[in-house]
C-alpha cells in the first residue's frame, strides 16, 4: 500500500509539472522571441533618429559614433544618400533577426542578430525550468513517503491490534493517529476488546465457580453411589438413591443458577421455601463427613420458617460455610436458625481460630484465603445470595460466626 500511494502522487505531480512545464517553455520561448525582435527594432529605430539628428546639424556621421549606441553581438548598416556605407560589427551568419528601418531624409537602417543567441537564452530558461521541476519532484517524493508511513504506520498498528485481539489478548491499546477514519476503526477495537475481555472474564469465572461448586456435591453423590454398589439390601439401596436423586437435584439446580448469574446477576428466581428442611438436608449430609473427622453438626434455633429464595442456591450457600467450617475449624458446627425483622437467618458457627484479622474486612473477595484453598468459596456462595435479594455476612471473626439472610414469606392473615 506504501509503494501504491508513493507512485499515485508522483503520477499526479509528474502529469502537473508536465502540463504547466510545456506551456510555461511555450510561453517563455515565445517571449524571448518576440522580446529580441522589439529589441532588434528599437535599437533600429534609435540608430535612425541618431542619424537624422546629425544630418540636419551637419555633424559628421562616424562608426565610432554610432558603435556606441549599438548592443554589442549585433550588426547594424547605416546607408546615407551620397555617402558611403557604415557597418558596425561582425555581420552574423546563418538565421538571423532582422530590423530594417528608413528615415525622412532616404537613410536607412538595419540591425541583425543571431539567432543563436537567442537560442543560448531559451536554453538557459528552460535549464531552469527543469532545476525548478526536478526540485518539485523531489519534494513530492520526500512529501509522498512521508504521507505514506503516515498511513500505514496506523493501518499496520490496527492490523496488529485485530491479529492480538484473535490471539486471545484483548487488552485495549487506546492508541489515537490524528486520522478520523483510522481513529474510528482504533474506537472499534478497544470496544471489541474490552467486550472480549467481559466475555473471557465471565467465561473464566464460570468455569472456576462451577469447579468449585461442583466438588463437593460430585464427591458427596460418589459416595452414596459407591453405598449403593457396596450393599444387597434393597431398602438401603432404595434410601441411598432417593438421596442420590436429591443431590442430583441441587446440582442440577446449582449449575443453572451459575449459569443464570454468567448472564445476569438480578435474574433470580426466588420462591417461597420451608428453611427447615434445606438446613436438615445440609446436616444429614454432612454428618458423615463430621463422623469421620471426629466432630459434630447440630442444629437450634427457630423452627418452622419459611424463606424466600431458591432452594438450591440456599443449600449450596449452606454446603461452603459448612465445608470451611470442616475444612478450617474445629469442634462443634452449630447452625442457628432466628428471625430479625422481616428476615430469617441461618448462622453457621465452630469452635476454631477463625478469620484472621487482616482477612475479616476481604474475606469475601475472590482470590482472598486465609490458607491454601483458591478462595472462591466464599466469594461464590454471597454471589448467590445476592441473586436471591439475600446477602452473607461475617459477624463476627473470633470465634467465627456466618450468617445468611433472607427475605421470610409474607404472612397472610384470614378473617
Amino acid at each position: 500500500m506504501r509503494r501504491r500511494l508513493i507512485n499515485s502522487t508522483l503520477a499526479v505531480v509528474l502529469v502537473v509539472i508536465a502540463v504547466f512545464g510545456v506551456s510555461l517553455v511555450i510561453v517563455e520561448t515565445r517571449t524571448i522571441q518576440d522580446g529580441a525582435q522589439e529589441s532588434v527594432q528599437s535599437e533600429a529605430v534609435r540608430l535612425v533618429g541618431i542619424v537624422e539628428s546629425r544630418l540636419g546639424s551637419n555633424e559628421k556621421i562616424t562608426p565610432d559614433v554610432l558603435s556606441e549606441q549599438i548592443t554589442a553581438n549585433r550588426y547594424a548598416q547605416i546607408k546615407v544618400p551620397g555617402k558611403a556605407k557604415i557597418e558596425i560589427g561582425t555581420r552574423p551568419t546563418g538565421d538571423v533577426i532582422e530590423s530594417e528601418v528608413h528615415g525622412d531624409q532616404g537613410e536607412s537602417v538595419v540591425v541583425q542578430e543571431s539567432r543563436s543567441t537567442v537560442s543560448a537564452e531559451i536554453g538557459r530558461t528552460l535549464l531552469v525550468i527543469l532545476a525548478v521541476a526536478l526540485l518539485a519532484i523531489l519534494a513530492a517524493v520526500v512529501l509522498a513517503i512521508r504521507q505514506a508511513r503516515r498511513l500505514t504506520a496506523p493501518l499496520t498498528d490496527l492490523a496488529e491490534t485485530a491479529e492480538r485481539l484473535g490471539s486471545g489478548d484483548p487488552r485495549p491499546r487506546h492508541r489515537r493517529y490524528g486520522v478520523q477514519e483510522l481513529d474510528r476503526v482504533a474506537d472499534v477495537l478497544d470496544a471489541s476488546a474490552e467486550r472480549i475481555a467481559r466475555m473471557l472474564t465471565a467465561e473464566r469465572r464460570l468455569a472456576a465457580d462451577a469447579s468449585h461448586q461442583l466438588r463437593t456435591p460430585l464427591t458427596a453423590l460418589s459416595m452414596r453411589l459407591e453405598e449403593i454398589t457396596l450393599t444387597d439390601d434393597p431398602d438401603t439401596v432404595k434410601e441411598e438413591a432417593t438421596i442420590a436423586l436429591a443431590q442430583v437435584e441441587r446440582l442440577t439446580d446449582v449449575v443453572q443458577r451459575l449459569l443464570t448469574n454468567s448472564r445476569d446477576p438480578r435474574s433470580g428466581s426466588a420462591v417461597a421455601f420451608d428453611l427447615d428442611e434445606v438446613v436438615k438436608q445440609q446436616i444429614e449430609e454432612w454428618r458423615p463427613a463430621y463422623r469421620s473427622a471426629g466432630r459434630a453438626i447440630v442444629r437450634s434455633g427457630k423452627k418452622e420458617l419459611r424463606a424466600v429464595g431458591t432452594p438450591g442456591a440456599v443449600a449450596q450457600v449452606l454446603a461452603t460455610l459448612i465445608e470451611n467450617s470442616l475444612m478450617h475449624g474445629a469442634g462443634t458446627v452449630a447452625l442457628r436458625t432466628r428471625v430479625t425483622g422481616n428476615q430469617a437467618v441461618v448462622e453457621v458457627t465452630d469452635a476454631g481460630p477463625g478469620v484472621p484479622a487482616d482477612l475479616g474486612s476481604r474475606v469475601f473477595e475472590r482470590t482472598v484465603s486465609g490458607r491454601n484453598s483458591t478462595g472462591l468459596g466464599l466469594a461464590v456462595a454471597r454471589d448467590l445470595a445476592e441473586a436471591d435479594g439475600g446477602r452473607l455476612e461475617l459477624l463476627q471473626q473470633h470465634p467465627p460466626v456466618f450468617a445468611l439472610f433472607l427475605a421470610r414469606e409474607a404472612e397472610t392473615t384470614e378473617e
